[in-house]
């Protein structure tokens, strides 16, 4: 099932379940702010079971990624496999690079129901990942896990961070992406909550030719590739003749919308909060008082965000609005409303006027309209 496929108004392409904050690393970049023990008021086994239980009435094959932190830090984690793939739940693991990632526990994990794991490189050796992940031998135990889940038929996705400390990284990750035999490659482009608020990010006119550069990269790479807080990628690949139209893309070739917070994508917390992404904080309700099928559907601030008429400033003036939408969660991170621009897109729709947000642009290599 993809985008294509479902009608966002009504289920998640994505629904994240942020399963601990407890991580042994400290990564640069963390969202979570992770620390290494767990939280006393995390979602219990038998609410977590439950929230698996309500997030199958999305419909069939629903995808649930459990994230964290590090969730190998739970120790019902089998369980919590095995009870949403029983509950008819798609389950996606993103682990942390660490010891307790071995064999033995992705084999057990795979033997209850666990369909993909995606594991993270943010460099294409061990001095570079282990330096941003803040742990020396993370590299080595990752790679180790992606040969087991290899041996083991389980699809691999790797996540990468794009920031000012890794961009220069990306052809020697992206080899390295093939050699794993990953099927797909996910690219993350920074937003600043979390330690990652710490970090600087990529210039708006560098992400877009990274953007053109990962066009170039999917279509003669072995694997999949998708950009995460970055659906101006898919603005970037009509330009360059996704719909067959060129640098005149026609939106409207598009049938398919873009994945943005709270639109084909929601998130639940550890402690049970539910917010359109976990780069998005504002929660718009709690699955131990609500269920997430609800609040997801009809809940103001996901209605919103579903909204695309509702934007405001280039991107509410942007033609490619309904194929990207821009990130919401950077909006809200730089300017507190989640319906403003995406300060990372370069982009100028053709005839608006008026406030251009972000730092200053390159002027050689600002993105126009047509």
């Amino acid at each position: 099932m993809g985008p294509t496929d479902i009608d966002t108004s009504e289920r998640p392409f994505v629904l994240v379940w942020e399963v601990t904050r407890a991580c042994d690393l400290a990564c640069d970049h963390c969202r979570a702010s992770a620390r290494p023990e767990r939280h006393p008021r995390e979602l219990s086994t038998a609410e977590g079971r439950d929230l698996l239980t309500a997030a199958s009435r999305f419909g069939d094959d629903q995808l649930v990624v459990l994230s964290g932190g590090d969730p190998m830090r739970r120790p019902d984690l089998v369980d919590l496999v095995a009870h949403g793939t029983d509950a008819g739940c798609r389950m996606t693991l993103t682990p942390s690079g660490t010891d307790g990632l071995d064999h033995e526990a992705l084999a057990e994990l795979r033997s209850h129901g666990l369909g993909r794991l995606a594991l993270s490189f943010d460099g294409g050796d061990a001095d570079s990942h282990d330096a941003f992940r803040g742990e020396v031998g993370s590299f080595g135990t990752t790679v180790r896990a992606a040969e087991s889940a290899r041996e083991l038929g389980l699809p691999l996705q790797v996540n990468t961070t794009v920031c000012a400390e890794t961009v220069d990284q990306l052809p020697a990750i992206r080899e390295l992406v093939a050699d794993l035999g990953a099927a797909r490659w996910a690219v993350f482009f920074l937003v600043p909550v979390g330690r990652g608020a710490l970090l600087d990010p990529v210039s708006p006119e560098r992400a877009e030719r990274v953007m053109r550069w990962l066009r170039d990269v999917r279509d003669d790479a072995p694997f999949g590739v998708k950009t995460t807080e970055a659906p101006f990628y898919r603005r970037v690949a009509m330009q360059a003749g996704e719909g067959g139209n060129g640098a005149t893309a026609d939106p409207a070739t598009s049938r398919r919308p873009g994945i943005v917070a709270g639109d084909g994508f929601a998130f639940v917390s550890h402690l049970g909060d539910v917010y359109p992404s976990g780069f998005l904080p504002r929660p718009a309700g709690n699955v131990r008082e609500d269920s997430v099928v609800d609040v997801y559907r009809d809940a103001d601030l996901f209605e919103r965000l579903r909204d695309r008429d509702a934007l405001s400033g280039k991107c509410g003036a942007c033609g490619f609005r309904r194929v990207c939408g821009g990130s919401r969660s950077r909006a809200y991170a730089h300017t507190g409303d989640p319906l403003a621009s995406d300060p990372l897109c370069p982009y100028v729709p053709d005839g608006y006027d008026g406030p251009v947000p972000g730092p200053a642009h390159e002027p050689a290599d600002t993105a126009h309209g047509e």
